[in-house]
C-alpha cells in the first residue's frame, strides 16, 4: 500500500500540488493565530518605571463575582476593569508600620504632556517622591519644590532642547505653565515621565488621599499580612509590568480572544477549502480508482490509500506552512502595533506549541478531508466505475442531501441567534461562523444547487452558437466539477462581503446616530481640560458647552460603554432620542440607559442599576431615562462630574452651541464615536485579511486544478474541429456561469448574515455600499478569469494528438 501511495504522489505531482498549497496556507494561518493566542496567554511585560522596586502594590484591577452552581458548588469569575484602581494612602502607612518592610514609596500617575507625545509614547506625570521606584537620578538641576516647578526625563530634554530654567506648557487635567528645574539621568523606552512636587502632583491627579501604586522591599508574607483586609494586590517580578502597563494587559487579553477566534475561523475555512480541493483531486482520478476496483481493490483499501496520500501531503505541507506562519505572526504584530491595538512592550511569545499544533491540524484536516471525499468513489461497484467516470451524473446521495439540509437548519438557527446578539464581542465571531455554516450547507447541497443553476443558465448560454452551447453541455454533464469550483468562490464572496460590510453596517449606524444626535454648532477635542471648558462657557456668544467623556463600566461582569455629559444646556448640544423618562434630573446619583441596554438589563425609569465604574468603584444610580441612540453615544449616560472622578484621563470632547470661542480650535459637528469605530474596524480588517487572502488562494488553486485537469477534453474538442479560440470562448462562458452562481450564492449568504447582524447590533437593515459589493464581485470575477485562462493556455500548448496519446 505504501509503495502505491508514494508512486501515485510521484506520478501525479500536479494533482497534489493544489492540495499541498491549500494545506500549506492552512498551517501558516493556524500557526500565526496560535502565536497570537500563546502571546495572550503567556506573554509578559517587563516593568520600566517600577524596575527599581522588587514589590509593587496596586488596587485590585478586577471585578469579582461568585456564581453558585448545581449542588451548591461555587465558581469564581473575574473581569478586568477599564481604568486604574487607586489605593487609599493609609495602605502605605500600614506597610511602613509593619515589621521587616522597608523603602515604602508611594506614587500618583496622571496624564501630563509637554507638547504632543511622539512615536506613540504615553506621557505621565508623577510626584518626585516616586522617582525612587525606577530609580530616576538627577543629571543636572534639582528636585521640584514649588507648585510651578517640574523635572523632565533625559529623552524629553534632548528631543525638545530643554534645560533647567526653561519654561514650558504642560497639558493635563489642569493645564499650566511650569519651569524646568531639573533633568534626569535616565529615560524610559516606552513612556515619558514628568515629575512635579508632591503637593502639585496630588492636585493634578484629582484623587486627594489616594495613590496609584506603592513600592516596597521586604518579605512577601509580611507584605501580604500588612495588606490583609484591603483591596490591594501584590505584584512581583515580571508581574510588575502588568501593574504598570494597564493598556498592555488589556491588549494581552484581547489577543487571547482574537487569536482564538481567528484561529478557529482559519481552521474551519481550512477544512472546508481542503475538503473541496481533495474532492476535485479524487474526482480527476476516478478512472484510475475505477481500474483499481476492477482488479479487486476493496472500498476499504481505496479509502486507506487516499487517506494515506493525503496524510503524507499534510505531513510535508504542515511543517513548511507552520514555518511560514511565524513571519505572518510578526507581520500581524507590526500591523496591530501601527493601529495602536498592541503596545510595543508586549512582544510575541515564540514556542514550539503553535507550529506543532499547526502541523497536526494540517495532517488531521488532510486525512479527514480525503477520507470523506473518497467515500463515494470507493463505494461504487467495479463494473459501474468506468462508466461513472465517463459521464459525471452530478448526483447527490441521500446522506449528503440530508446532511446539507441539517447544516442549513443549523445555519438558520445561528442566524436567529445572531439577530438577538447586541454586543460586538459576542456578535463578531458568530457573524463569521454563520456565514461559514451557510457556505458548508451550500457545499453539501452543491449538486442540487448546480442542477437548478444549470437549468436557468442553459437558456442564455445556448444563444451563443459555439462557445455557449459547448459551455451549456459541459455544465450539464460536469455538475460535480461545476460544484467543486463554485464552493470556494462562494466562500470568498460570502466571507469578504460579511467581514467588510459588518463593519460598514455598525459604522454607518454609529455615524448616523451620532450625526443626528449632535445638534451643537461646533466640536472641540478630543482631549480638552475642564478648565478650558469653563473658559469656553464664559466666551461671548456661547450659549451652552457640554463636556463629553467616554469610558466603560461593568454591570455584573458584562462590559458596557458609558459617556459622561454635563447636564446644563444638554438639550442645546445633544439629542439622545429619549424614549421614556427625561434627562432633566441627570446628576451624580442618576443614569440614562439606551434601549438596547435597557432590554438586556431589564431596567426602566425608576429602577436602580448596580454597576462598577472603570476604576472599580461600585455605584447604584437611579434610571431616569431610556434613549434610542445607544450606538452613537454609548449604552449608558451619566453626569460628567461622576465619570471624571473615576477615569485615568478626565479630559474629553466639547460640544459647543452658539459662537465658537476665540482661540479654541473647533470643527464642524461630526461623529463623537467615529474615531473609535474606525480604529476597531481597521483592527478587524487586518485580522480577517488573512482569512480572505487564504480563501482567494483557494479559489485560484481550485479553478487552476479544475482547468488543468481537462487537457484531454480540450485536445478532443480540437481534434473534432474546434479551434483554440472556440475552446477559450467555451471556458469564458463556463467561468461566467461559475462566477454568476457563486455571486448569487455568496451575496445571498452575506445578505442573510448581515441582516441578522444588523437586526441585533443596530436594530435596522445592513449597510452594503453598492460599489463595495460590485468591487467584491469584480475581484472574484478577475480571480476566476485568471485562474482559468492561464492553466487552459498551458493545457493546450501541446499538440492535441500528443495530449490524447499521453499516459493519463
Amino acid at each position: 500500500m505504501l509503495w502505491i501511495v508514494v508512486s501515485t504522489l510521484r506520478h501525479r505531482k500536479a494533482g497534489f500540488a493544489g492540495a499541498f498549497a491549500a494545506l500549506f496556507c492552512a498551517a501558516a494561518l493556524v500557526c500565526a493565530c496560535g502565536v497570537l493566542l500563546d502571546t495572550g496567554l503567556r506573554g509578559s511585560i517587563a516593568p520600566e518605571r517600577y524596575a527599581g522596586s522588587p514589590v509593587i502594590v496596586t488596587g485590585d484591577q478586577f471585578v469579582h463575582q461568585t456564581i453558585v452552581k448545581k449542588k451548591g458548588k461555587r465558581k469564581h469569575k473575574a473581569k478586568a476593569i477599564a481604568e486604574r484602581a487607586w489605593l487609599p494612602a493609609s495602605v502605605a502607612d500600614r506597610l511602613r508600620a509593619a515589621e521587616g518592610i522597608q523603602d515604602v514609596v508611594t506614587e500618583v500617575s496622571f496624564p501630563a504632556e509637554i507638547g504632543r507625545a511622539g512615536g506613540g509614547r504615553e506621557s505621565w506625570g508623577h510626584g518626585w517622591e516616586s522617582a525612587a521606584l525606577t530609580p530616576f537620578t538627577l543629571r543636572e538641576g534639582r528636585a521640584p519644590n514649588a507648585g510651578d516647578e517640574i523635572v523632565i526625563d533625559a529623552a524629553t530634554a534632548r528631543t525638545r532642547g530643554l534645560r533647567p530654567g526653561a519654561t514650558v506648557k504642560v497639558a493635563s487635567a489642569s493645564p499650566g505653565t511650569y519651569r524646568v528645574v531639573g533633568v534626569t539621568e535616565q529615560s524610559l523606552e516606552h513612556q515619558t515621565a514628568v515629575f512635579f512636587s508632591t503637593a502639585e502632583a496630588a492636585r493634578l491627579s484629582g484623587r486627594d488621599g489616594k495613590v496609584t501604586a506603592i513600592g516596597a522591599r521586604g518579605p512577601e508574607e509580611a507584605i501580604e499580612d500588612a495588606l490583609r483586609g484591603t483591596n490591594a494586590t501584590v505584584h512581583l517580578g515580571k508581574d510588575r509590568g502588568r501593574a504598570e502597563f494597564l493598556g498592555a494587559e488589556k491588549s494581552r487579553i484581547k489577543l487571547i480572544s482574537m487569536g482564538g477566534a481567528l484561529g478557529g475561523t482559519a481552521l474551519l475555512v481550512a477544512i472546508l477549502v481542503v475538503s473541496g480541493t481533495f474532492a476535485l483531486s479524487v474526482r480527476q482520478r476516478e478512472r484510475e480508482i475505477a481500474l483499481l476496483r476492477a482488479v479487486a481493490a476493496t472500498p476499504r483499501q481505496i479509502r486507506r490509500m487516499i487517506g494515506r496520500e493525503a496524510l503524507l501531503v499534510g505531513v510535508v505541507a504542515g511543517p513548511l506552512g507552520a514555518a511560514a506562519g511565524l513571519p505572518v505572526a510578526f507581520w500581524l504584530r507590526d500591523r496591530f502595533r501601527g493601529l495602536g491595538a498592541l503596545p510595543p512592550n508586549l512582544d510575541l511569545v515564540l514556542s514550539p506549541f503553535p507550529p506543532l499544533a499547526a502541523t497536526l491540524a494540517a495532517a488531521v484536516a488532510a486525512f479527514a478531508a480525503a477520507r470523506i471525499t473518497a467515500r463515494r468513489t470507493a463505494r461504487i461497484r467495479p463494473v459501474e466505475a468506468l462508466g461513472d467516470t465517463a459521464l459525471d451524473r452530478g448526483g447527490s446521495g441521500a446522506v449528503r442531501l440530508l446532511a446539507g439540509l441539517a447544516v442549513a437548519a443549523g445555519a438558520a438557527v445561528l442566524t436567529v441567534v445572531l439577530s438577538n446578539l447586541h454586543a460586538e464581542a459576542a456578535s463578531s465571531p458568530v457573524t463569521v461562523l454563520t456565514a461559514l455554516v451557510w457556505t458548508v450547507a451550500a457545499a453539501l447541497l452543491g449538486p442540487v444547487i448546480v442542477r437548478a443553476a444549470v437549468a436557468v443558465l442553459t437558456v442564455p448560454l445556448r444563444l451563443s452558437p459555439v462557445g455557449g452551447r459547448l459551455a451549456a453541455a459541459n455544465l450539464g454533464t460536469g455538475a460535480r466539477r461545476y460544484a467543486a469550483v463554485v464552493v470556494p468562490l462562494t466562500l470568498m464572496t460570502a466571507l469578504t462581503s460579511t467581514i467588510l460590510f459588518a463593519q460598514t453596517t455598525t459604522g454607518h449606524a454609529m455615524t448616523r446616530q451620532a450625526g443626528d444626535g449632535v445638534i451643537a454648532a461646533h466640536v472641540a477635542g478630543p482631549k480638552v481640560a475642564h478648565a478650558t471648558a469653563e473658559e469656553a462657557r464664559r466666551s461671548p456668544g456661547v450659549t451652552a458647552v457640554t463636556e463629553v467623556l467616554r469610558s466603560t463600566v461593568r454591570v455584573g461582569l458584562e462590559n458596557y460603554g458609558v459617556q459622561g455629559v454635563t447636564p446644563d444646556g444638554l438639550d442645546r448640544t445633544m439629542d439622545l432620542d429619549v424614549r421614556a423618562g427625561s434627562l432633566a434630573n441627570l446628576n451624580p446619583s442618576t443614569i440614562a440607559v439606551s434601549t438596547t441596554a435597557a432590554d438586556r438589563l431589564g431596567v426602566r425609569p425608576g429602577d436602580r442599576l448596580r454597576l462598577t465604574l472603570g476604576d472599580g468603584t461600585p455605584i447604584a444610580p437611579t434610571v431616569i431615562a431610556v434613549y434610542g441612540r445607544g450606538l452613537g453615544f454609548g449604552d449608558l449616560t451619566v453626569a460628567h462630574d461622576l465619570l471624571a472622578a473615576h477615569v485615568d484621563d478626565p479630559r474629553g470632547t466639547l460640544l459647543i452651541a452658539g459662537r465658537a470661542p476665540a482661540g479654541l480650535p473647533t470643527s464642524e459637528p461630526a461623529t463623537v464615536a467615529g474615531d473609535t469605530a474606525s480604529a476597531n474596524a481597521e483592527v478587524n480588517y487586518v485580522a480577517m485579511a488573512l482569512i480572505i487572502a487564504f480563501t482567494a488562494i483557494a479559489v485560484v488553486n481550485t479553478l487552476a486544478m479544475s482547468t488543468a485537469g481537462r487537457g484531454r477534453e480540450f485536445a478532443l474538442l480540437r481534434l473534432t474541429g474546434a479551434t483554440r479560440r472556440q475552446v477559450m470562448r467555451m471556458l469564458g462562458w463556463e467561468t461566467l456561469a461559475v462566477v454568476a452562481t457563486a455571486a448569487v450564492l455568496g451575496t445571498a449568504i452575506a445578505v442573510a448574515t448581515l441582516t441578522a447582524f444588523g437586526a441585533g447590533m443596530t436594530g435596522g437593515a445592513p449597510y452594503i455600499p453598492p460599489l463595495g459589493q460590485l468591487g467584491v464581485l469584480g475581484w472574484a470575477a478577475v480571480l476566476a478569469a485568471v485562474a482559468t485562462a492561464l492553466p487552459a493556455r498551458l493545457a493546450m500548448a501541446a499538440r492535441p494528438a500528443d495530449t490524447i496519446s499521453a499516459r493519463e
